[in-house]
């Protein structure tokens, strides 16, 4: 698909800064950030990505379910194993 969008001349600026320092072109650095605001990956498309359990369940249908995701205080017992 091909859009066109107006932008700003600092944001296409920074644009172009940001391609030329990754050596690839504007047009696959803006993709690559539509792709980013709208959740999904280049590399898992459909697929949204998560650092680590606690962001996925909040961020799931879960959400607001009550899930108490705190780290428990609790430290381990001695266990005696003779």
């Amino acid at each position: 698909m091909t859009i066109t969008v107006d932008i700003r001349p600092e944001v296409e600026a920074e644009l172009a800064r940001q391609a030329a320092a990754q050596g690839r072109a504007m047009e696959a650095i803006a993709a690559d950030l539509l792709e980013e605001a709208v959740h999904l990956s280049a590399a898992n498309p459909g697929q949204e990505q998560f650092d680590n359990l606690s962001d996925l369940l909040l961020n799931s249908p879960f959400a607001g379910a009550g899930l108490n995701l705190e780290r428990s205080e609790d430290q381990p017992r001695p266990v005696d194993l003779r």
